[in-house]
């Protein structure tokens, strides 16, 4: 393909394509999953939190936008289903935070400065901005949980409950997937930056 020679328009069509490649990656995270009541523990959050860190806050926040697009327009790709009635399932605002946080992560160790631009980024800022990323999918997460438990499906729970079932079940797990994608992304930038 020839895109003229000029190297800026080849660095946004491989990063299309790597955003493109881990909304996918999102989607199958969604099946590797363990089973607990009302929020499954899968391997989505770990590729939202790789998405931010590996493509900036652009494509990594395009990336997951393109996840939930897909799903919400039928293709079952999250981890109960998909379509439009999606946004009424408790689980649906850790979904929801998924550009966000992805957006959060790339911009806390990137800011403005383009991947290219530099692969030498401190474990500090990479553990900061993975954890950062991850309260953020927590903060909408157990927020909608706490709205669709209470309103939605009539369930009533305590915020305390929600807290439980939406979080702490889930920290052990949550702190393995930011260590490793802290540990992994500096090799992987290595392997995606030109």
């Amino acid at each position: 393909m020839n895109n003229g020679g000029n190297p800026l328009r080849t660095e946004r069509s491989r990063f299309y394509v790597l955003a493109s490649l881990f909304a996918a990656l999102t989607a199958v995270g969604a099946f590797i999953r363990i089973p607990i009541p009302y929020v499954p523990m899968t391997l989505q959050t770990f590729f939202v939190i790789l998405s931010g860190a590996l493509l900036g806050p652009r494509y990594g926040a395009i990336s997951q936008l393109v996840y939930l697009v897909v799903g919400l327009a039928g293709v079952p790709v999250f981890a109960n289903g998909g379509g439009p009635a999606y946004v009424l399932q408790p689980t649906f605002g850790y979904l929801l935070a998924y550009p966000v946080a992805a957006y959060t992560i790339g911009f806390v160790i990137w800011g403005r400065a383009s991947i290219s631009a530099s692969n030498n980024i401190g474990m500090t800022r990479l553990l900061a901005a993975n954890s950062l990323g991850l309260c953020i999918i927590y903060l909408f997460g157990v927020t909608v949980l706490y709205l669709n438990l209470n309103y939605v499906i009539s369930k009533p729970t305590t915020i305390m409950q929600t807290i439980w079932i939406g979080v702490i079940l889930f920290i052990p797990g949550s702190i393995l997937k930011v260590v490793v994608t802290t540990m992994l992304t500096p090799r992987l930038i290595r392997l995606i930056a030109p």
